[in-house]
């Protein structure tokens, strides 16, 4: 399982910075600090283009689904930072809330585009 995660996060490396990656990281390394607009902000994510967003998406998405469950969501800070921590299941479930505009309990990628630029 490591060895994936490092590949995913190399790959989220090749579209965001290391420097922007490594600030969004640092200011919530602390349990139920994450705020994901201010995340996405600061790794520059919310400024990048579609098919990046794209690219993002399918890496978040690591059953091939389609969408992006609770499960995938709370590794969500370690595909960008193998060091960094698992999201709680109250931040997960906030992401989670804020995406889901059909109540399915995923995030298609539609939910995870409008997220991004909440």
């Amino acid at each position: 399982e490591l060895k994936s995660v490092i590949s995913f996060t190399m790959k989220i490396l090749d579209i965001l910075g290391a420097g922007d990656i490594n600030s969004a990281i640092s200011e919530c390394k602390a349990l139920d600090s994450f705020d994901f607009k201010k995340f996405f902000g600061t790794c520059g994510l919310s400024k990048k283009s579609m098919e990046d967003l794209r690219k993002v998406f399918a890496i978040l998405d690591q059953d091939g689904s389609g969408s992006i469950d609770k499960t995938e969501l709370k590794l969500f800070l370690q595909y960008f930072s193998t060091d960094a921590r698992v999201l709680s299941d109250k931040e997960a479930q906030s992401m989670l809330s804020a995406a889901d505009n059909d109540g399915d309990g995923k995030i298609g990628f539609e939910e995870f585009q409008r997220l991004v630029h909440f």
